[in-house]
């Protein structure tokens, strides 16, 4: 991708964010559109928050079995170039399964780790109650779930207010 073209899908994408978060322009079907085209440009250039972002919204907001699959496809592509973002739904993509992806334990928690320690609250805060509960597949372990805890805690305090959580 030339330095060009990578400046633009920057651009696009900041773009498409602004018009999904601005409290100032009305929510219509037709900037939400607009948007989402914005994202999938973005995402088939390869940019990996845009593919994080639009994967999830394409995994959550399906209406039918191909897109719910192209959705997850993009999030662990993402998942796997390091955006934590994607790493955390990429634990909830296989904790919950789908079609294309069946339910794994393993990997869920492997995807929650790897967010977890990257920084993403949520995910570190789901590894926490899966060690106290004894859930996913791991063994009830409070020195772990307490680790687990106290890393959500920590990056919570320091988690900009962008709405990406997830």
């Amino acid at each position: 991708m030339s330095q060009a073209s990578s400046l633009f899908t920057h651009l696009e994408f900041r773009l498409a964010k602004q018009l999904c978060h601005a409290r100032w322009l009305p929510r219509s079907p037709r900037t939400q559109r607009f948007a989402m085209h914005l994202f999938q440009r973005c995402a088939e250039a390869g940019h990996t928050s845009a593919l994080s972002r639009y994967g999830h919204m394409l995994f959550q907001r399906a209406v039918n079995p191909q897109d719910k699959a192209r959705g997850a496809q993009y999030v662990l592509q993402a998942a796997h170039s390091g955006e934590r973002c994607a790493q955390y739904q990429a634990g909830r993509i296989y904790e919950h399964g789908c079609t294309q992806y069946p339910s794994r334990n393993d990997h869920a928690v492997t995807w929650y780790a790897r967010a977890g320690e990257a920084g993403h609250p949520l995910a570190a805060r789901r590894l926490a109650q899966a060690y106290r509960e004894g859930v996913l597949g791991l063994p009830v372990d409070l020195n772990k779930a307490a680790y687990w805890q106290h890393l959500a805690d920590q990056n919570a305090m320091l988690e900009p207010g962008d709405g990406m959580t997830r």
